[in-house]
């Protein structure tokens, strides 16, 4: 499917099955799936907005009024990852037992709570306190990916939870540029640095709390609407074509069992001469033969596209999710496919958010002359990179993907390309990262800013690229998935925190900067050989 301008606002063609849109409608928010984009990316700017709003004032201002040491500061950063870290993994699960909508307005809305008492921090104890509840906000990324993975089809799906991915990253841009623009209006009002810095934490509040509202009152679970009820699509739009269709040619296999149960090839081609203890085996087993053909355009008011009359699907094959068993989670925990997006993400998005805390007090160390707002919008460019770097990735990653099953290659070949681009922009990130701790500019500033931003291009687009081929592999569970590799991203992010805390008691940030390099280097090549899909799954 061809890219087209009207794609950009028209209502999308979608999956007869799925209901997924193939396109995106980026300036329709009106539109059902429209709507859903923008709050998905929305959401999470400004979570990561208010999750990161302590560093662009900590570089001078909190620091002098808390007398903080370089090493508290460092303490605190690393605690503002380690509950982002837990709140992640669990998000998973929830995302697929009650829906990512709710788990989302759920997280905005409870971590709205400690954003509200920042203002109370007095020394470095509540410091570490307060950051660590506010990482609760860190923790709907999962969500936001689970969500556009469920309204978005394969063709787009890359892009889609690159482009909400990378805007809700560049949160960590607009708080470098936010937060010190509002203290010093405030400042400038007459209000004291401990009264300035305090208040300024009433914005980002605002946001949060107006944010989590709207998403939960005006948007859906699914593209079907409520969560309960995504699996029933298939079967209700098969009972309303049931009565227009020659119930010899089209029929249903109406076995007991759950709808979400997995098939078993014999219910299809099915033997008179079966043992009874496989009949009985059989009985444990759901599956639904829906011909595609019973699902015609007037069930559904998006419906561009008339399915092939010729081919047929199953319930289990539309990627309907359901809440996972203690058994599942580790299954996937520990399949090779999962352990190689946690590594390569620990890399890639662990890196991002460990630089994002120490890059404003990087510029100020190797140019004192920057003022604490100068050295902010500074670093805030690093964030804002990611509206192009991250969606770059997903884009790129898509464009492999679709160009290898144009060519008339298996789908395989496709996904083999997506996981080389995450591994590639994973080893030139780290080598750019290596550069920039060995050269460490102190007399150009353009040249430490310009070497930064080229490193920022492939590592961001390494995000992109990771949850892009992520929906391929379990989708089934997607939402464990995203929440165990959303989870490895801030693992990655208190490892490499800890790394720049180590070095010369936080202060020797160019160090830091080339051993995470080579870690990035290492870990990607070390993963490289892993196939994208689990053995046996198409």
């Amino acid at each position: 499917m061809g890219f087209k301008f009207s794609h950009l606002y028209a209502r999308p063609d979608v999956n007869p099955v799925t209901l997924k849109a193939r396109s995106i409608p980026f300036f329709n928010p009106v539109d059902l799936y429209g709507r859903v984009f923008f709050f998905s990316w929305f959401g999470f700017m400004i979570s990561f907005w208010a999750w990161y709003a302590f560093p662009p004032l900590l570089t001078h201002t909190i620091k002098h009024d808390l007398h903080l040491s370089p090493a508290e500061v460092a303490n605190s950063n690393i605690l503002s990852l380690c509950a982002t870290l837990l709140v992640r993994f669990v998000a998973g699960p929830l995302c697929d037992q009650f829906g990512p909508r709710k788990v989302f307005g759920g997280l905005l809305l409870v971590g709205s709570i400690p954003l509200g008492l920042a203002p109370l921090v007095h020394d470095a104890s509540t410091l570490y306190v307060s950051r660590f509840f506010i990482g609760i906000l860190g923790g709907a990324f999962v969500p936001c990916q689970v969500w556009s993975t469920g309204f978005f089809d394969k063709n787009v799906v890359g892009t889609a939870n690159a482009l909400t991915g990378g805007f809700g990253n560049a949160g960590g841009g607009i708080t470098y540029f936010i937060m010190p623009a509002v203290y010093d209006a405030l400042l400038g009002s007459g209000q004291t640095a401990g009264q300035a810095w305090r208040l300024t934490f009433l914005v980002p509040l605002a946001m949060v709390i107006t944010t989590g509202i709207a998403l939960i009152l005006l948007c859906p679970d699914t593209p079907t609407g409520n969560w309960s009820d995504r699996h029933l699509h298939a079967a209700q739009t098969l009972l309303g074509s049931e009565t227009n269709t020659d119930t010899e040619k089209n029929s249903i296999v109406d076995i007991p069992g759950r709808i979400t149960d997995q098939p078993t090839p014999s219910l299809l081609h099915p033997n008179p001469s079966s043992s009874s203890k496989e009949k009985e085996q059989e009985e444990k087993s759901h599956i639904i033969a829906i011909p595609l053909d019973l699902v015609s355009a007037h069930h559904h008011q998006y419906y561009h596209t008339k399915p092939s009359a010729t081919t047929t699907t199953t319930v289990e094959q539309t990627e309907i999710i359901s809440p996972p068993t203690l058994h599942e989670i580790l299954q996937i925990l520990t399949s090779p496919q999962t352990i190689f997006h946690i590594l390569t993400y620990m890399c890639s998005f662990g890196t991002e958010l460990a630089i994002n805390s120490i890059l404003a007090s990087y510029y100020v160390k190797n140019f004192p002359s920057l003022s604490q707002t100068t050295a902010a919008n500074w670093a805030a460019m690093f964030g804002f990179l990611n509206f192009v770097t991250r969606p770059l990735g997903g884009v790129v990653s898509d464009l492999l993907y679709n160009y290898s099953c144009n060519q008339g290659s298996a789908s395989s070949a496709g996904l083999w390309l997506k996981k080389g681009w995450v591994v590639v922009c994973g080893v030139v990130a780290g080598m750019l990262l290596i550069v920039i701790g060995r050269v460490d500019p102190h007399a150009q500033l353009g040249a430490m800013v310009g070497l930064v931003a080229v490193m920022a291009v492939f590592l961001e687009a390494g995000n992109g690229a990771n949850f892009s081929l992520l929906p391929h592999v379990h989708p089934k569970a997607n939402g464990v998935l995203s929440g165990i590799v959303g989870a490895g991203g801030n693992m990655g992010g208190v490892v490499f925190a800890v790394v720049f805390r180590f070095m010369d008691g936080g202060t020797n940030y160019a160090k830091g900067f080339w051993v995470i390099g080579v870690m990035n280097v290492v870990v990607c090549l070390a993963v490289c050989w892993i196939p994208p899909l689990p053995k046996g799954q198409r």
